[in-house]
């Protein structure tokens, strides 16, 4: 039976302790379809529909929201659950990771309001310099990767809307695969990148 309780959903860090592994990516497509090609037309067809679904909503990052809500429905898979109509299911656990987001922004604003000036001066620079070693992390995990795979990622992110999807465009001619193929590809390369920095920022934070 399908379940997308808020008890299952709640915690802010999951992102970081659990990666989208290749079986996991593979149980995920099945769940869609038994045949490849169709699974990665659906897989991109929900993951643009939940991009808009936190757009609409004002997330200043719908598409991160929406690799993590698929990440979420791709762990409960991997672990057991059946998941009979995955697109329906996966907008279950957007609206729980929507809630999430909106009660984390109250608390923040809440937070930052009752500081000291003092205090406020703190944690800017506290962030400053966690901002400064995510970039540093960054740069050194984007060095590890292969050229080729340095610059499918950074040039797929690359730009605003019309721009972007035009880079995305020139990268589908100049790999010759289609665009669910390279977004697929994109997707596993930036949950290795996000397995890197925090690997990296864990290993700085305590002096491993």
């Amino acid at each position: 039976m399908e379940s997308s309780t808020s008890e299952d959903y709640s915690d802010r860090t999951s992102r970081h302790k659990w990666a989208l592994s290749q079986e996991a990516f593979d149980k995920l497509l099945t769940s869609f379809d038994p045949d490849r090609e169709i699974a990665g037309a659906k897989y991109v067809e929900l993951r643009s529909n939940l991009t808009r679904f936190f757009e609409w909503r004002g997330c200043l990052y719908p598409e991160d929201h929406a690799d993590e809500t698929i990440n979420r429905v791709a762990r409960r898979i991997v672990g057991g659950e059946e998941v009979r109509e995955p697109s329906k299911y996966s907008f279950g656990v957007a609206r729980l990771l929507l809630l999430e987001a909106q009660k984390e922004a109250v608390k923040e604003r809440t937070a930052l309001r009752e500081l000291p000036g003092s205090q406020q001066t703190f944690e800017t620079a506290m962030e400053s310099d966690e901002l400064k070693g995510r970039v540093e992390s960054l740069e050194e995990c984007l060095k590890a990767l292969s050229t080729e795979n340095r610059e499918l990622i950074l040039q797929y992110y690359q730009g605003e809307k019309s721009a972007k999807i035009e880079n995305r465009k020139r990268l589908t001619d100049r790999f010759k695969v289609p665009l669910n193929v390279l977004r697929m590809r994109a997707l596993r390369l930036r949950e290795k990148l996000m397995g890197c920095v925090e690997d990296r920022l864990k290993k700085v934070r305590f002096n491993v």
